[in-house]
């Protein structure tokens, strides 16, 4: 069952809201009647068992759900005020704004360089200068500038596992977006390249609003503002990650965060 409003904190002016926000995949329906608002500059985490909407509820803000066939939105789901599903919103528009960095590293096949400037170069900038600053500026955000700054130019391939996720990141913020969506960003790597991404995590949300799936409950400790915890495709419970962690509201969230299940 959806969760009762007292066990969702609401916030004021967010930079994404959420209402009512229902998914299908054909006639199976994976998210129902999601209400929650995404405040700026803050990390949030969304937190539960394998295939609760997770996932699902992150694709729908930069409406990544397009891709799969047979998917139905219903309700109402907001960035800036601007509905992102209405028809005539441009999706590379809205990608620019929304970023995202994916479980599995995806550097491009190109120099360390060009995966960088890539989004500006689809967007037609041409000025070397920009692009250059570009590249120092976001490799810097990133943590990755004094590592690559001597090979700039050789294959984003070559780096390793940590680097290539620092990468993609870099290739994300690139763009100047208002959020970066991240997916179990860490699941592939190594608890040290894990604790870089997780201080960088920290570090961005100064610029920027930080959404991340995780299924370490630890690391949703360390990075997160706030917390959501969703079950079978029902928001059960949202609100400030020291207080769901150390004092959650619903008996359902306790089970799941002491390890009884999930």
């Amino acid at each position: 069952m959806p969760a009762d409003d007292t066990l969702i904190i609401q916030h004021p002016n967010p930079v994404v809201q959420a209402t009512d926000l229902r998914l299908y995949y054909g006639q199976s329906e994976a998210l129902h009647g999601i209400t929650m608002g995404f405040p700026r500059r803050q990390v949030i985490a969304l937190i539960g068992p394998s295939g609760c909407g997770k996932s699902t509820l992150l694709r729908c803000l930069n409406r990544m759900n397009d891709l799969i066939d047979g998917v139905r939105i219903e309700g109402s789901l907001r960035l800036d005020g601007e509905e992102i599903n209405h028809p005539t919103v441009d999706v590379i528009e809205l990608r620019r704004r929304v970023g995202m960095v994916f479980q599995k590293s995806n550097p491009f096949p190109k120099s360390i360089y060009e995966n960088v400037v890539y989004g500006l170069r689809i967007a037609g900038v041409r000025s070397r200068q920009v692009l250059d600053e570009t590249v120092e500026k976001s490799l810097l955000s990133a943590a990755l500038w004094s590592e690559v700054k001597d090979r700039l130019h050789e294959s984003a391939l070559s780096l390793s596992g940590g680097q290539m996720q620092r990468l993609c990141i870099a290739r994300a913020i690139a763009v100047n977006p208002e959020i970066i969506l991240m997916d179990e960003p860490c699941s592939a790597l190594d608890p040290r390249s894990t604790a870089r991404i997780e201080e960088l995590i920290v570090e961005l949300r100064k610029e920027f609003t930080i959404i991340i799936v995780t299924h370490n409950m630890q690391q949703a400790g360390r990075v997160s503002d706030h917390t959501a915890f969703l079950f079978e495709g029902n928001l059960v419970e949202y609100g400030p990650t020291d207080r769901l962690f150390t004092n959650p509201l619903s008996r359902q969230t306790e089970d799941y965060i002491s390890g009884r299940f999930g």
